[in-house]
């Protein structure tokens, strides 16, 4: 007899405490090859694609529309329900049932709500995104105060694998000579490790949000369950989602 088939997990639910009709979920590697992969434009099969997509939106409770973006590693900021071919870096809504959705594959996704879960965000934070200011720009668009605001920070590439060039460094020590904290001298001269998870915290805090939670999952060392672009070059892309409900 042959054994059971043990299908690949899809979704993680992480058990944050939110606010009363609000949900998030982040898509998982699903198996190998392309597996659970969510994106158009790294060359997989169309109709899988479209399936996964159709697959995500189901398995969701409450999600009628998911608001996907046609990222840029940019600070646009588009405010959701919008067009199905968007080209921004971030969103935002107050509409029930819209899930604001960020795809990634090493860079840092954020997700963000609302005290009283009555907004929520997310945001694609790679380190040019992330050093040309697409949190703050995020948040400044949001119609109520940073103080209000949590922060949970995805699955990303670890400070053990990130490795940069010095002008990376220079970027964001430009910005903020605090964020030479966030890197640490590699084994190769004038490269650095990079904590891009630091680096957001750092930006997230100054605006002044406080609650901030983090996954502390890196996409490049467990290959189970993310994909990375780092470690792997061609591959797929996860999906971070967040969305609200009416509360009950």
């Amino acid at each position: 007899m042959s054994e059971p088939q043990v299908l690949p997990e899809l979704f993680w639910h992480p058990p944050l405490a939110l606010p009363p009709g609000v949900h998030l979920c982040q898509t998982l590697r699903g198996g190998e090859g392309w597996g659970f992969n969510l994106a158009t434009h790294v060359g997989a099969p169309a109709n899988a694609v479209a399936n996964h997509r159709a697959r995500l939106l189901s398995a969701q409770p409450g999600i009628q529309q998911v608001q996907w973006l046609t990222q840029v590693h940019g600070t646009q900021v588009v405010q959701a329900p919008a067009s199905a071919r968007v080209e921004a870096d971030a969103l935002w809504t107050s509409h029930d049932g819209v899930a604001c959705a960020v795809m990634t594959a090493d860079c840092l996704p954020v997700l963000l709500w609302s005290d009283d879960g009555t907004v929520v965000a997310a945001a694609h934070a790679g380190w040019r995104g992330l050093v040309a200011g697409v949190l703050e720009a995020t948040v400044s668009q949001l119609p109520l105060p940073p103080q209000r605001l949590s922060a949970w920070l995805g699955p990303r590439i670890g400070p053990s694998a990130f490795e940069v060039g010095p002008e990376v460094r220079a970027a964001f020590v430009a910005v903020d000579a605090g964020a030479a904290a966030a890197f640490k001298p590699s084994w190769r001269a004038g490269h650095h490790l990079a904590d891009l998870a630091e680096l957001a915290r750092q930006r997230l805090t100054g605006l002044g949000i406080a609650d901030i939670r983090d996954s502390g999952a890196c996409t490049v060392t467990d290959a189970s369950r993310w994909f990375s672009f780092r470690r792997d070059g061609r591959c797929g892309r996860m999906a971070s989602l967040i969305w609200r409900t009416a509360a009950p």
